[in-house]
């Protein structure tokens, strides 16, 4: 009968884990669905000053070039990699530092030196292991603010200008949708027009006010805040949607494990019945 209380009691253990698997997964829902929301109104804000910063790069400046739109010969270039606080999101962040790491070799193979700004406590505890971090932030919760990455883009922006740096990459998650998030490498600085699909005309350029130089200076570095705080909303999205199928798959194995469970209970309970039953007819016939 020990076998039979033992196995029960483990269904009872999985049971209450089943219970906080399924709490967690509606939580995720829930966050996951304020989250797109607010993806869906950061998403055009950052795409019109990504469109706009490529059409300045054609422009007519004069004689002014700002060195974030300067190609230079790349010796060291920062990787801004936005990972999350907390685990139990699936393998969300292990393919994102795979990523990071795939981008770390390549450049280190050509002789590029490679240096870290990492967001989440994940990302943290991890490429600390690799390297020393440039800058890090952490607990930006479930809806970041401007405010919390200024400071690591200061630091990002600060090296680039003394050309401690040369290229800003911003490694982070993509939302695709609910059941698909990727990790994806986009390149902030120098701005190139790599992804512009459609052509500029030669005979146009914007009407500057004051001048192209007090513009520029602003608008470039709004354009920098603006990149990586949308990889920080957008990893928020992916966080809550991989959190909510892992623990619906948790949920699941454990329905499958309570099943298994109970068969194997029931047959050690029959198991004891029948042995109760046969401990019965033989001292009855031994009496009789």
């Amino acid at each position: 009968m020990a076998g039979a209380k033992e196995t029960k009691a483990k269904i009872k253990s999985v049971q209450n884990t089943q219970k906080i698997t399924r709490a967690m997964e509606m939580v995720a829902a829930s966050k996951m669905r304020r989250a797109q929301e607010r993806l869906e109104y950061a998403r055009p804000y950052a795409e019109k000053i990504r469109r706009t910063i490529r059409h300045m790069a054609h422009a007519n400046l004069g004689s002014h070039t700002h060195p974030f739109l300067a190609e230079r010969e790349v010796r060291r270039v920062a990787l801004v990699v936005v990972a999350t606080d907390r685990g139990l999101c699936g393998g969300l962040n292990i393919n994102l530092f795979r990523r990071t790491l795939a981008e770390m070799r390549a450049w280190q193979e050509q002789g590029v030196e490679v240096e870290l700004i990492c967001f989440g406590h994940k990302g943290v505890s991890f490429f600390r292991r690799f390297s020393d971090l440039k800058a890090d932030v952490t607990d930006l919760g479930d809806r970041p603010q401007m405010n919390d990455i200024i400071g690591a883009v200061k630091v990002a922006l600060d090296d680039y200008r003394s050309e401690s740096i040369d290229r800003l990459y911003l490694v982070s998650n993509e939302f695709v949708n609910t059941m698909t998030q990727r990790p994806s490498v986009m390149q902030v600085l120098p701005v190139t027009d790599s992804e512009q699909n459609e052509e500029v005309p030669s005979d146009w350029d914007y009407i500057y006010e004051p001048d192209p130089e007090s513009l520029l200076e602003d608008f470039l570095v709004r354009y920098v805040e603006s990149q990586i705080y949308q990889g920080a909303v957008e990893n928020v999205a992916c966080e809550m949607a991989a959190r909510m199928v892992a623990m619906k798959a948790a949920s699941d194995n454990a329905g499958e494990i309570i099943d298994d469970l109970q068969l194997q209970y029931n047959k050690q309970r029959q198991a004891q019945i029948t042995q109760e039953l046969s401990e019965i007819v033989a001292g009855a016939a031994a009496v009789s």
